[in-house]
């Protein structure tokens, strides 16, 4: 069924209900892809035969989802899918993508011992450590940014063993990496969400201004016998993820 045909079901689900099913199943489609405008409220009553209190009800709805973004003086914007992670999974970012759907990608910006930051040595229990294995990823969803990840390997894990290259790196999941190369199974773990505004130079691999909202993770991931295996921060793009709380 077209978004704009105008019967809608009477005595059934609310009209603005409705619409906003028309569209979005429109959007999911492709009919309406990312950056285009939606029927104003105007084409909506007009389309639909509806008040201005109904049409605005089917947009809000689709605004709350994250389908899209309104804006003064332009419009209802569909936008980019958003990425929703339940906060009580410990997964890996290819796994989380996988799962909903979206095809994982990295791009590996830099991999090599650094100097590691005290902080960092005390979450990895390796205060005496001087110099850590660092990575740098950018992390894409359907080959589009959407966070800049760094990560720490606690010295230990790479006792005896080869740093993994770049090109391992860009191949898929460092979990999957640690567990064949390694022989360490991630179990569990300990995040800390936070908002942030982006810097410059991660906007920039983000492909948004600086200043941006984003989300950022700090993740301590845990190998089955409870010792620290990485830590890792995550800075997401606030327009193309979040977060859900299962209560």
């Amino acid at each position: 069924m077209a978004w704009n045909d105008s019967s809608l079901t009477s005595g059934g689900a609310p009209l603005w209900h409705q619409i906003a099913e028309r569209l979005r199943s429109a959007i999911i489609a492709g009919h309406f892809k990312p950056g285009d405008l939606l029927p104003s409220e105007a084409e909506l009553n007009r389309v639909f035969g509806v008040s201005r209190t109904t049409a605005r009800g089917s947009l809000d709805t689709l605004e709350r989802e994250g389908l899209i973004v309104r804006r003064s003086g332009v419009g209802s914007v569909v936008v980019e899918p958003v990425v929703e992670l339940p906060a009580n999974v410990m997964a890996s970012f290819s796994e989380d993508m996988r799962r909903r759907g979206h095809a994982p990608t990295y791009q590996t910006l830099s991999a090599g011992l650094a100097a590691i930051p005290l902080e960092v040595r005390h979450i990895l229990r390796a205060p005496m450590a001087k110099q850590g294995f660092r990575i740098h990823r950018l992390l894409l969803a359907d080959a589009k940014p959407i966070a800049v990840s760094i990560s720490w390997i606690a010295p230990r894990v790479l006792a005896g063993h080869k740093p993994p290259t770049v090109r391992e790196l860009d191949a898929g999941s460092l979990y999957q990496w640690l567990e064949s190369v390694c022989g360490v199974r991630i179990l569990s773990g300990h995040e800390v969400i936070e908002a942030r505004a982006l810097d410059l130079q991660t906007a920039k691999s983000l492909g948004v201004d600086e200043g941006t909202a984003a989300l950022v993770v700090s993740r301590l991931s845990e190998s089955t016998d409870r010792m620290p295996v990485e830590y890792a921060q995550m800075t997401y793009r606030g327009d193309r993820y979040r977060l859900r709380i299962d209560i």
